[in-house]
């Protein structure tokens, strides 16, 4: 029963992961970071690389929303348990997104140009997809 309310959570923490800071960023020491989050991440990319901007839209924001939902669906006998293996894969999907920034981290962060610090926004996101995809093994488990 505490597996609906977990995933139910999700609907709310994983839009706070969305805006809380990824990471600071900024070129010169001395200086002030600029707090990165998705949602900034995605708007900066419009500008710039449409293509990506999509990627990144849907790996972060469309496929984790997605799996919760449709697993509350499920959940709550709205939607037929045929749709399980496509909410896995959305769940793979998601997952990718945290791989990407955590790639983009460590490329910075190899360059030297500059300083970047992970936020407490990072470690929210990281828990939202791994607890979406506990509840997914708890699901498979409780039948």
């Amino acid at each position: 029963m505490y597996i609906k309310f977990l995933n139910l959570a999700l609907l709310i923490l994983f839009p706070i992961a969305w805006f809380a800071p990824l990471m600071r960023a900024g070129l010169l020491p001395f200086f002030s970071l600029d707090e990165i989050s998705i949602i900034t991440g995605i708007a900066d990319l419009w500008g710039k690389d449409v293509f990506l901007a999509l990627i990144i839209t849907f790996f972060a924001l469309i496929a984790p929303m997605a799996k919760v939902i449709g697993t509350a669906l499920i959940q709550f006998n709205l939607l037929s348990e045929k749709v399980k293996p496509a909410l896995a894969i959305l769940g793979k999907l998601a997952m990718a997104d945290i791989f990407l920034i955590a790639i983009y981290i460590v490329v910075a962060k190899g360059v030297g140009v500059g300083r970047l610090e992970t936020a407490w926004g990072l470690y929210l996101f990281t828990f939202c997809v791994l607890l979406s995809y506990a509840i997914t093994l708890m699901s498979k488990h409780n039948k």
